[in-house]
């Protein structure tokens, strides 16, 4: 079914799929992608999750949503800023269900000290690397809504149901994340991105707090000083430190 996305392009919803990003992707290889097209799906069956993970969903109980972004002559250097507006638009459709959630960097949701979402933002360029133009951006939500099981191997989920004790709709949900989407982006491009990277810090996870991460074989502990606006993680223990998200994992 598809019908308009409060982001200008078609919403299209799917009974099921392997993975919303993959069914976008297939759309831009095929040209039949526009900026603003979203893609819900009622179950996703081979959800995509960071370094590699997947995202483990329930029918008809979480956001399983893609949005397809174009950044309009964006320098490639700027790729975190797609990924900090999806981000904070999140935190933002939380917050309207009564739950002050956190960014866990770089795009985990968490609330207290369990993970309630992901994001994972997915790159096209023309050329087939980073030094090509950057021509679409696909980003991924994955949000628990109405879950009370996990399977057990999953260390700290949370669904919203279980935080609050109320369902929601989450097609309802997803087009609400939209539209809180578009807000953000055409405040982005009115207004820049230093108050996007400014609230992204403020909802931190952890922020100011000591946390242990691992450098390849070295892991150690550091203060969380914030995100830079090229999304480096930034640190301080003996020197400060700024890291990238394939250079540090975070541990706990």
């Amino acid at each position: 079914m598809t019908d308009p996305s409060p982001l200008s392009g078609p919403f299209i919803e799917l009974q099921s799929v392997d993975s919303t990003n993959n069914y976008a992707r297939s759309l831009i290889a095929r040209g039949k992608a526009s900026h603003g097209t979203a893609i819900f799906a009622q179950d996703q069956l081979k959800g995509k999750g960071q370094r590699g993970r997947h995202w483990v969903t329930e029918k008809d109980a979480g956001v399983s949503l893609t949005v397809v972004l174009e950044p309009r002559k964006a320098a490639v250097t700027e790729l975190f800023s797609i990924s900090a507006c999806v981000a904070t638009a999140a935190t933002e459709l939380l917050a309207g269900v009564g739950i002050d959630a956190r960014i866990k960097w770089p795009n985990d949701l968490y609330f207290a000290d369990r993970k309630l979402g992901g994001i994972l933002i997915e790159n096209v360029f023309s050329a087939g690397t980073e030094q090509g133009t950057w021509n679409w951006s696909v980003a991924g939500i994955g949000i628990n809504v109405n879950q009370e099981w996990f399977p057990p191997e999953l260390p700290n989920p949370v669904s919203v149901k279980q935080i609050t004790g109320v369902a929601q709709d989450p097609r309802q949900l997803a087009l609400e994340l939209c539209r809180i989407l578009e807000r953000r982006l055409r405040m982005m491009q009115q207004q820049g991105f230093a108050a996007v990277l400014e609230e992204y810090n403020h909802l931190l996870y952890r922020k100011d707090e000591k946390v242990r991460l691992r450098k390849e074989n070295r892991v150690f502990d550091a203060t969380l000083c914030g995100v830079s606006a090229a999304g480096k993680l930034v640190v301080r223990h003996v020197l400060e430190e700024e890291f990238s998200f394939e250079e540090v994992e975070w541990l706990k």
